[in-house]
């Protein structure tokens, strides 16, 4: 999902307070849609439904799905409705802050339509696949290595781990026994490169050839004792496999285009708050007093 399309239209969470600032409330719905409730005449139509799905997004339990989901966002709608002619009857319409909330939204809105056909237009596969061929043109191919490792508190206790593997004890086992790592399964760090490992970690195992164990291994953590198991070139991942990645960044890339021109070609004046004058130093009473300039006129 690109950016703008995780960015929801406020518009039916607004449609409470919008519906207060126009002159009447419709109670008849377009020929196109389907009404599928009426609150005190005021119409619910199948639109109003996509647009409040829309709307809540995760907020619609998971477990709801097809007519039971329907049901629970017509609920919130009519619950919606009935709330929003409560709110009109005791004229909450009518502060002062109300008008200037419809407009903000309106504004925020207008923002998220524009930022949305952007994206769409932005979004194209062969926008995608240029960024994508540069990427891979960029990358260069690195070593990374698949190892395990057993992590223990003191010297003694790896130079104790390593004698058992030369005795020909498995690895993975010994590992399972006494490492202090609970997040490696046996030992295992999966496949990574270089710059991923502490530098002492790293510089022994880079080192090793593959069904190499190392010698007692020092870093912050404690005492390592590493195991190669296999070493290849890093690959650039395939297209299909970044393709999200890539949507969100030429969305993003296009969106940011678009808000720097418009800056470009706008008058855009600041009016920063004063800061907070600081607490003036009492005089030193042994000093003559510095007269203040002459303020001009």
């Amino acid at each position: 999902m690109s950016m703008m399309k995780s960015l929801h239209a406020s518009a039916f969470g607004l449609a409470f307070a919008l519906s207060s600032a126009v002159p009447a409330v419709l109670s008849v719905a377009p020929a196109h849609a389907a009404v599928l409730a009426k609150v005190n005449g005021q119409v619910i139509t199948d639109e109003d439904l996509k647009l409040a799905a829309q709307d809540l997004g995760q907020n619609i339990p998971q477990q709801l799905q097809g007519k039971a989901r329907d049901a629970y966002i017509l609920d919130y709608l009519i619950d919606g409705d009935l709330v929003a002619q409560k709110a009109e009857a005791e004229k909450l319409d009518q502060t002062p802050d109300f008008p200037k909330k419809v407009a903000y939204y309106r504004q925020k809105l207008l923002m998220e339509a524009l930022l949305s056909k952007v994206a769409k237009q932005a979004e194209t596969e062969e926008a995608m696949k240029k960024v994508y061929d540069a990427a891979a043109k960029a990358q260069k191919p690195e070593m990374e290595i698949h190892a395990r490792h057993i992590l223990v508190a003191t010297k003694a206790e790896a130079e104790a781990a390593l004698k058992r593997i030369k005795a020909g004890e498995d690895f993975a086992k010994v590992a399972k026994e006494v490492s202090k790592d609970p997040g490696a399964d046996g030992g295992d760090l999966g496949w990574f490169t270089k710059e991923r490992m502490v530098p002492a970690f790293a510089a022994a195992a880079f080192k090793l050839k593959p069904g190499q164990v190392s010698e007692p291994v020092q870093t912050q953590f404690g005492w390592h004792i590493i195991k190669v198991e296999g070493e290849r070139e890093t690959k650039f991942p395939p297209f299909d496999k970044v393709k999200d990645q890539l949507e969100r960044y030429v969305v993003q890339k296009a969106q940011a285009q678009l808000i720097s021109e418009l800056r470009k070609g706008a008058k855009v004046e600041r009016f920063d708050t004063p800061a907070t004058p600081a607490t003036p130093a009492k005089p030193d009473a042994s000093k003559p007093a510095t007269p203040a300039p002459a303020t001009k006129k």
